[in-house]
């Protein structure tokens, strides 16, 4: 089963989502996470290099020494003379006339393409093609010199240590923040979008629809960060469009559940939908939010690690580590209350139910 969590910047659905995520992951649940407000001035990339730097759901391989090649030892024991092969081994003559055979025919294989990728019969490592044992299949192979990185570069890195952490697949869709779009001080930020801004409906629904998710989770915009609310309008347009048998399914309204932004929701003490009468959720008609609870106690240990992943972040948001520990715990205390979870500490969605 998939899942894809929504997240407007890197961080978002670590704060607001950690303790889901890490559960459905120990239960060898799919988890993508779809960051979408992760650019900067020049966030202009064309499609095939976007996907190129998130991996979609792609599986992270082990890359520890249990699964090293190196480690195994070989079922038939080689000399040690040098010159001399090992029985299995072909003639270096032929197997290099069969691998420059392997090249040509994957050439032609990948002629229409926008990259091209070699044969390696003899899974021989270089510089350009290192084996895929030696690395995980996750993130960007682009090497960050991090002390020189601006804030975009910087809070993308951390979002794919995330996701390595987690052991989650992440796409980055690039766009630039809202700070870069002309949004300027906490008024602009946290109030209605520009006319001229639009929800990003139509690059999310083609994303989603490529990823095949069973459940969706966007976020209900608490705190009205303008970068939320277009990604919560891209849900609502969504939900609004007609059955289509399509994956995820034919309706939308039984895949799509909210997130309750964090921190916004543990400063403003938001306390349930009923409190957002001021910036209401316009659902289609006969749809209704219903609030789920999952608990999170055996997690909340893992989603304070991840969070710590962000550091450039937990300064900011908190003033220290333990300031983020703190409202991390108070939060998921006072929903579990909330929900009679009974346990410590919750995370609460927003389900979309037929009225």
């Amino acid at each position: 089963m998939t899942h894809v969590f929504v997240a407007p910047h890197p961080d978002d659905v670590a704060l607001s989502c950690g303790g889901l995520v890490a559960s459905l992951r120990e239960l060898g649940q799919t988890v993508t996470i779809l960051t979408v407000y992760s650019g900067g001035h020049d966030a202009d990339l064309a499609g095939y290099q976007r996907e190129a730097l998130g991996f979609g759901t792609k599986t992270l391989w082990p890359n520890t020494q249990a699964f090293d090649r190196s480690n195994i030892a070989a079922e038939y024991p080689v000399p040690a003379s040098t010159g001399v092969a090992a029985p299995w081994q072909a003639d270096p003559a032929r197997v290099a006339v069969t691998q420059e055979s392997a090249n040509t025919q994957a050439r032609q294989f990948w002629q229409r393409a926008a990259w091209t990728r070699s044969a390696n019969i003899t899974n021989d490592a270089h510089d350009d093609r290192p084996l895929p044992d030696d690395i995980p299949t996750q993130g960007s192979l682009e090497r960050y010199d991090l002390a020189a990185a601006d804030a975009a570069t910087l809070r993308k890195a951390e979002d794919e240590r995330y996701a390595y952490f987690v052991e989650a697949a992440l796409v980055d869709l690039d766009l630039p923040d809202a700070v870069h779009r002309g949004y300027e001080g906490d008024d602009a930020l946290l109030g209605p979008p520009f006319e001229d801004d639009e929800a990003p409906t139509e690059i999310l629904r083609r994303e989603i629809l490529r990823l095949e998710p069973q459940h969706v989770y966007f976020p209900l915009a608490i705190g009205g960060h303008v970068d939320h609310r277009l990604c919560r309008a891209a849900a609502l347009s969504m939900l609004a469009e007609p059955q289509s048998w399509v994956m995820p399914a034919p309706s939308m309204a039984g895949s799509i559940s909210f997130y309750e932004d964090f921190p916004y929701a543990w400063w403003s003490g938001f306390s349930g939908a009923t409190t957002m009468a001021s910036d209401a959720i316009d659902l289609p008609a006969g749809l209704v939010l219903e609030s789920r609870y999952s608990d999170i106690s055996d997690q909340l240990e893992r989603k304070n690690a991840g969070l710590k992943v962000y550091a450039s972040q937990v300064q900011r948001l908190f003033d220290s580590e333990q300031g983020m520990l703190d409202a991390v715990t108070g939060y998921a205390a006072r929903v579990a209350e909330a929900g009679g979870v009974g346990t410590g500490a919750a995370e609460r969605y927003w389900g979309i139910v037929r009225s």
